[in-house]
């Protein structure tokens, strides 16, 4: 199970795609496991009536709606039979801790919500004569409510809203909701006032149509983006590396320069208006920003090779989405997954609010049920759930690409692909590597965690602690982030080294990392060249899709209030243009380990034939040729140097 002690040899032959078997098969067994109890706690939540709690609601009193209950121990009314009384209705819905996040008043059920308004108590006595409901404590006699002395405490407070039902969770619920803007309040704590609430609320809703098709928009910029960058890679490459150039050039060295000198004629007419120390920081700041952009450039001279190569590997990737188009599928699956687990996760937490035994609230006397003992870790357990199988979910759909990709890089004759690569390697995911992905998604948990536990430390403590303590957090959060990035990047190089060779996670990784610290300024090139342009693609996307909103609300000038739907639609373009551009981001990573394995391992000659594609190969072949040139120079001047020291 461990990284230490693999039986396996130390120096690896790849031999792409020629044996296949079931890897880290303990790890499979141990998510497995955990699986099931997951699984285990939904079921708890069902067996002890916490699911039924919380879809039919219950009252003050511990009694479930719409059912026959049992008597629970201490706890009056307890064990009433609400067969016939399927609504829970709140005597004061609109008393709301902020805090907690819940409502505070007293519940009953009832058979009837009320749904005109109740003015009087003798409107409560009519409606509970007439309707069967009574809207006051059940101890209460309905014919009695305007007489009775306590109908100040166990009445609703008047008047009495009317009042519907949800479709599914039986509450009666205000039919004027207004009352509620102070739980939003709660929700979006960045809204004090509700007429700004209700102003940006009547904004979306008014332009639902618009923020749709902005929406699609974005959707359909990224995929032209995607095939834009598959036939003008080159152009693009080198027109944002010269723009980050020039503006380095332009923005910081003439500026500042241009900010000195003018400093320094002020300086000599006025004496008033900069003093010469101001003028030595800004010559300063010059200085560095030249300095800056001079090393700029030359790292694009020596590395000119391998910006070259970036482009190569992003033809070939546009190649890659024209054999594999099942490939722009990818993204929308795994957040259907993820979509469908989170949606599971949060209702079995529901359930969980409404799990345990009844705990009487000492401040209200309302009867509450919560989880105490060994129980109360089921929640935490849950949470840890939360991050693993998410992380789960996203490495197969890693190790799905990889296992395309290497099929695709790995297959000499490209019109010999199997007809459905994605699917293909779906399968041998599922069959022999769930334990890998198990166990790199798992190393992820184990960081990730301890940097949520950290951030939650840290805005619990915000105000709090002194200086020196919140940088060590602020410290540690970012180290951890760090480590985090990092260990993606190798898990996504071991999942392909594992979908090339079926080893297992730790082996993977460490071939992985071999290949990629000798081959570390290539990664270098790639990495800092194509994250570059994939995210001024990103950016090209929000900007393009929020300029058009922009044109499209302003023609529409009924609409009142742009901002949330323009944040609306910006979120979703990023996440749409995240989506795309990230899974290019993997398909030419993948494309570069299998590049890199296949110039170390083959040389071209009879029997070792490369696999790579022409565009990769003319890449290479002037890298080779550079290298190869520069080798006979140096021998040569080793061979002079040696001469004339025999000579002397």
């Amino acid at each position: 199970m461990g990284c230490c002690g693999s039986t396996e040899r130390t120096k690896r032959e790849w031999k792409p795609l020629e044996d296949r078997s079931c890897t880290d098969l303990p790890w499979f067994l141990l998510f497995t496991v955990f699986c099931v109890g997951m699984g285990s706690i939904f079921g708890f939540t069902i067996a002890t009536g916490g699911a039924a709690r919380l879809v039919f609601g219950y009252d003050s009193y511990g009694n479930t709606c719409g059912q026959r209950n049992e008597q629970i121990e201490g706890v009056r009314l307890s064990g009433l039979d609400q067969t016939d009384k399927k609504y829970v209705f709140f005597l004061d819905p609109c008393n709301i801790d902020i805090v907690q996040r819940k409502i505070k008043s007293m519940a009953l059920c009832v058979s009837v919500c009320p749904d005109e308004e109740l003015k009087t108590y003798q409107d409560l006595k009519r409606f509970a004569v007439h309707n069967g409901s009574e809207l006051c404590s059940y101890e209460l006699a309905g014919h009695k409510y305007p007489s009775l002395p306590e109908r100040f405490d166990k009445c609703p407070k008047l008047p009495v809203p009317p009042s519907k039902s949800l479709p599914v969770f039986n509450r009666c619920t205000p039919v004027d909701i207004s009352c509620y803007a102070k739980f939003a309040e709660a929700v979006v704590t960045f809204v004090s006032d509700n007429s700004v609430l209700h102003s940006l609320i009547a904004g979306v809703m008014a332009s639902k149509v618009i923020i749709v098709g902005l929406c699609l928009l974005a959707l359909v910029l990224s995929m032209i983006l995607m095939v834009i960058i598959r036939y003008i890679s080159a152009v693009l490459v080198w027109i944002f590396t010269a723009t980050v150039v020039l503006g380095s050039l332009g923005e910081l060295t003439y500026c500042l320069s241009w900010a000195y000198f003018l400093a320094r004629t002020e300086d000599a007419k006025e004496e008033a208006e900069m003093s010469r120390d101001n003028a030595q920081v800004l010559l300063v700041y010059a200085i560095a920003a030249t300095v800056f952009t001079v090393i700029l450039l030359l790292l694009m001279l020596f590395m000119r090779k391998r910006v070259a190569l970036t482009i190569a590997l992003f033809h070939v990737a546009g190649k890659v989405f024209i054999h594999l188009p099942l490939l722009t599928l990818q993204p929308f699956c795994t957040f259907l997954a993820l979509l469908l687990f989170w949606f599971y996760w949060s209702l079995v937490l529901l359930f969980l609010g409404t799990t345990g035994n009844p705990v009487q609230n000492e401040e209200t006397g309302l009867t509450e049920f919560r989880l105490t003992g060994p129980l109360q870790y089921m929640t935490w357990y849950h949470a840890v759930g939360l991050i693993w199988i998410s992380e789960f979910i996203l490495a197969c759909q890693q190790m799905t690409v990889a296992g395309a990709v290497v099929t695709y890089y790995f297959t000499r004759d490209k019109n010999k692909l199997p007809v459905t690569p994605i699917l293909s390697s779906s399968l041998r995911l599922m069959r022999y590597h769930l334990g890998t992905v198990a166990k790199g998604s798992f190393i992820i948990t184990l960081v990730k965690i301890p940097r949520l536990f950290l951030m939650y430390v840290h805005n619990q403590l915000k105000g709090k602690e002194n200086a020196c303590a919140r940088c060590m957090l602020k410290t540690c959060i970012c180290c951890l982030w760090c480590l985090e990035k990092c260990l993606n990047y190798l898990n996504q190089n071991a999942y392909a080294a594992t979908a090339i060779n079926s080893t297992s996670f730790c082996t993977s990784a460490r071939d992985a990392f071999v290949i990629l610290v000798e081959n570390a300024l290539r990664v270098a090139a790639i990495n800092a060249v194509g994250d570059f342009v994939l995210f001024l693609g990103k950016i090209l996307i929000v900007t393009s899709t929020a300029f058009a909103g922009v044109l499209l609300l302003n023609y529409q000038r009924d609409y009142a209030e742009w901002v949330l739907p323009l944040i609306i639609v910006c979120l979703f373009a990023f996440l749409v243009a995240h989506c795309f551009l990230s899974m290019f981001e993997i398909v030419v990573d993948v494309l570069f380990l299998c590049f890199a394995i296949d110039t170390k391992y083959n040389d071209g000659t009879p029997g070792r034939e490369f696999y790579m594609d022409k565009a990769l190969m003319v890449s290479y072949a002037k890298i080779w040729y550079t290298a190869e040139r520069k080798l006979k120079i140096f021998f040569v001047w080793d061979s002079a140097v040696a001469y004339i020291s025999m000579a002397a």
